[in-house]
């Protein structure tokens, strides 16, 4: 695996409920997140945040849709920013943000990796599928629809066209415990692997990781993690508006980053809806960077004793 990676801030908070997620680029950097990559021998390159224009107010027949002109305006500057990143820099790093952003995001990198002559599988760490149309989110809240958008569903013509969509089939889901009618009927339909919190209290995390890894492997894929704060539970990572008890655990997180960083598949990151207006003397941001650094190859014989 290379050695150079580069970090991007997304300070997007449309998408989402309540105001916060804006900062999470911020919190991040002052957690350390680029100085712990660098300690690992990482050459790191921060690219400093994306920004948007003011933008005129877009309608639609789902009266509950909000802030639809600025995501939409965030997915076309983020698309185009991931596809940069993802050629001109070896492992890019998305700083969120809420988890909308990874509309951009994916569609950016789906993008590049069709221009490699290679597939995109992606690894969503997530309470939530986020498999809305704008037709069928009844809260209105946009980042619940990403993955539909990426995967090519209809339903999203006021959204930047797509250049490639994302076969649902190299999608995995892990940590999903909130799922609306609407997502569940896609799931069935799409064909989108997807293991819930039940799923790996049964099995644990590492038959469902390995047996993914390994259609990324023999398909020459790229894989895309896309890490949302609530795939966590609660408990230990409280900077998130969409609290769902009953993620996933400190080691199962880091057991997923390590295998991760061992199976060397891993060419892009997503680390999104922190929001540090919600969380306790920083420690979500913190919990975050120490798992980016189980992904990018720490492991357990390096960890520090902490005092706080």
């Amino acid at each position: 695996m290379s050695r150079s990676c580069s970090i991007l801030g997304a300070p997007i908070q449309t998408g989402a409920s309540q105001p916060g997620c804006l900062m999470g680029p911020a919190s991040l950097r002052t957690a350390g997140l680029g100085k712990t990559l660098a300690d690992l021998g990482w050459s790191v390159r921060d690219l400093g945040d994306l920004s948007i224009a003011p933008q005129q107010a877009l309608s639609h027949a789902n009266a509950a849709i909000h802030d639809l002109a600025e995501t939409r305006a965030w997915i076309e500057v983020l698309a185009s920013a991931a596809f940069d990143a993802a050629r001109d820099h070896d492992f890019p790093i998305f700083m969120g943000g809420d988890h909308s952003m990874a509309a951009g995001t994916v569609a950016g990198l789906a993008r590049h990796a069709a221009g490699q002559g290679r597939p995109l599988f992606i690894l969503w760490l997530d309470a939530h599928p986020d498999l809305h149309t704008l037709a069928t989110t009844e809260s209105g809240n946009l980042h619940g629809t990403p993955v539909a958008y990426f995967t090519g569903e209809p339903g999203f013509e006021i959204y930047p066209p797509l250049s490639h969509a994302v076969d649902p089939r190299n999608i995995c889901m892990m940590g999903i415990r909130s799922v609306d009618p609407a997502e569940h009927e896609l799931i069935l339909r799409s064909g989108i692997e997807v293991h819930d919190m039940r799923a790996i209290d049964e099995t644990g995390v590492l038959p469902p990781l390995r047996a993914f890894l390994e259609r990324v492997r023999a398909a020459n894929g790229m894989l895309h993690l896309s890490f949302d704060v609530d795939f966590l539970d609660p408990d230990i990572a409280p900077a998130v508006g969409t609290t769902v008890p009953g993620g996933a655990t400190f080691r199962e997180a880091h057991l997923i980053m390590e295998t991760l960083c061992d199976s060397g598949l891993v060419t892009s990151l997503d680390l999104v809806e922190l929001n540090p207006f919600l969380d306790e003397r920083g420690r979500t941001a913190k919990l975050m960077c120490d798992l980016t650094a189980s992904l990018f190859g720490r492991r357990v014989l390096d960890r520090m004793t902490r005092s706080y």
